[in-house]
């Protein structure tokens, strides 16, 4: 039998740049990256976070401008050093941002199965979500949705949703699995549940769920929905939405593809791959309402076999 090719993307575009003097590499996905443009100077904005350090218009938009180096808890870039950084503006969390870093590297394609995760013992709330290399350098992968998070804490706190009774006891009887890398969005996912009581399953990302996965189906207890980010290390969620698809103790699980990118979701190369939905973060709502949805599906699937 012919072998099955993903019709994903196997690789990831990532933006390296540096932070501090001691040149460390780190590097974000550039699905999330607007534009980059040399430093410009910056309008303060009376009582804003301490790490914003003006704001910029950059195509008739009004853009804060982080200190990204601060924000991850490095010596804050000084003054006298602003003309010489670049500012990345990215497109995360439904909000335009520019993040100051001090010099700009390049954009290479990096297979995220090669990008470890971070390692356990670095401790909770730490902003590397992953670890990869270029010409024998570390590489470090930042967690952009929890950096934002601690610039604006409304991030923390997720909508929470309304649901009938009815509603609510569909979703309850369902086996639900969410996946992402980033801990700020695992929290907004187990938060948003919690507060309505529906049981779930989590995982930090896509090797590991789609082993939970098949450990689950052998016992009978085969997931009902997955929701799951895009970018991840190790196996990224259009590679684990394909591989559910085409793994037939897993295919019929309703797949959500859920990411902080802000720029508008194909829901056409959601469905290429298997995914049954794709959604922005992060409204809680339509999160629940898609779940509803997949619940709906799944029931019919149900009945029908």
């Amino acid at each position: 039998m012919a072998k099955t090719i993903s019709k994903a993307n196997q690789s990831q575009g990532m933006l390296m740049f540096t932070l501090n003097t001691q040149q460390q590499l780190f590097a974000i996905g550039t699905l999330k990256v607007r534009e980059i443009a040399p430093y410009m100077p910056t309008t303060q904005i009376p009582y804003s976070h301490h790490h914003v350090v003006g704001t910029v218009t950059i195509r008739d938009l009004t853009v804060p401008v982080i200190d990204m180096a601060a924000a991850i808890g490095f010596r804050p870039i000084q003054p006298e050093e602003y003309e010489s950084c670049y500012l990345i503006v990215t497109d995360c969390l439904r909000t335009i941002v520019a993040f100051m870093v001090r010099s700009i590297e390049k954009i290479i394609e990096c297979d995220w199965r090669s990008i470890e995760p971070s390692p356990e013992t670095a401790g909770k709330n730490v902003f590397v979500t992953g670890i990869t290399h270029f010409d024998d350098q570390i590489v470090q992968m930042l967690d952009v949705e929890l950096l934002l998070s601690k610039i604006y804490p409304q991030y923390e706190s997720a909508n929470i949703p309304i649901l009938t009774d009815v509603e609510r006891e569909r979703l309850k009887v369902m086996n639900i699995l969410l996946v992402d890398d980033s801990s700020i969005a695992r929290k907004q996912l187990s938060d948003a549940l919690d507060r309505i009581n529906i049981p779930y399953q989590i995982c930090k990302n896509g090797m590991d769920a789609l082993e939970l996965m098949k450990s689950e189906a052998a016992e009978g207890r085969a997931i009902d929905l997955l929701v799951s980010d895009i970018e991840m290390p190790g196996l990224d969620g259009y590679e684990l939405a394909f591989e559910v698809q085409n793994t037939p103790e897993l295919s019929k699980a309703y797949t959500i593809l859920h990411t902080s990118l802000s720029s508008e979701i194909s829901v056409d190369r959601a469905h290429q791959v298997g995914a049954q939905d794709a959604l922005e973060k992060f409204n809680a709502g339509e999160l629940v309402e898609a779940m509803l949805k997949g619940a709906k599906s799944v029931e019919k699937a149900k009945e029908a076999a």
